[in-house]
């Protein structure tokens, strides 16, 4: 009650997210504890952080995927915990996943047709996704069945079913992995489509520091649980004690 009452204090959008000191453990296990964050209408947000340090784990949190030990959730002002993730998604609160996700026995047309009837979208929808859709490549493979796809399209075809749901919230987990160089651009594409043609605030889970360095105005990284850094990307990649908690490990896993 407390948590809706400081909320509700002030303005809020409809498309805020917050997350209010959130702790995740797997019995005894402590994944992350007393994480906050807050983000408004086309806000970016990068997330990174060393293997097992609870990024996926907080965005499956905050979509519904799994309850948090401690903690609140609120999406416009409102707790939205235990609500499920389908329930949340009718909210506007929308995730991708690290690897594809499509309907796979499905065109790459129906795959659209029904992120856009889930959200009761109409043909407005469908105008807003041709620029995407000729960048990505699949203007030309709409009756194409998206299992057919190159593992690349069918990424980029994960990322336009959650922009054909017009979210208020898109939670992206890893979009760039398992991409090559001309596809990783195309995410660029994708999220500043997202935040200026939908208006949505974006979380970004990514390892491409160099994907997080262009998109995103401000990061935090997590580290063995904990918050351990959160401002801009250049100032908080240059912390010694970030260096020695993440670059590090990223080098140690080049070698």
């Amino acid at each position: 009650m407390t948590g809706n009452v400081s909320t509700m204090a002030r303005h809020v959008s409809e498309g805020e997210l917050r997350v209010d000191k959130v702790s995740m453990r797997f019995g005894g296990l402590k994944v992350f504890d007393d994480i906050s964050l807050t983000l408004c209408p086309r806000d970016i947000l990068g997330v990174i952080g060393p293997n097992g340090a609870g990024k996926t784990t907080l965005i499956n949190v905050i979509c519904g995927r799994l309850a948090p030990a401690a903690g609140h959730v609120f999406l416009g002002g409102n707790d939205v915990g235990g609500k499920s993730t389908h329930s949340l998604s009718r909210m506007g609160l929308v995730r991708s996943f690290q690897q594809t996700n499509t309907f796979r026995t499905a065109t790459v047309r129906e795959n659209l047709s029904r992120a856009i009837r889930f959200s009761s979208g109409s043909a407005e929808t469908w105008r807003r996704m041709e620029y995407l859709l000729g960048k990505f490549e699949l203007s030309h493979r709409l009756d194409e069945q998206s299992d057919k796809l190159p593992y690349g399209l069918q990424k980029m075809l994960g990322l336009l079913l959650a922009y054909a749901t017009t979210p208020k919230v898109l939670l992206l987990d890893e979009p760039a992995a398992g991409l090559e160089g001309r596809e990783r651009s195309r995410v660029d594409d994708f999220v500043h489509h997202a935040q200026q043609d939908l208006g949505c605030a974006i979380l970004i889970v990514e390892h491409d520091m160099d994907l997080i360095r262009r998109l995103c105005p401000r990061i935090m990284v997590l580290d063995a649980g904990r918050l351990l850094a959160e401002g801009p990307p250049d100032e908080v990649l240059s912390r010694r004690d970030v260096i020695d908690a993440y670059v590090g490990a990223i080098d140690a896993e080049d070698e």
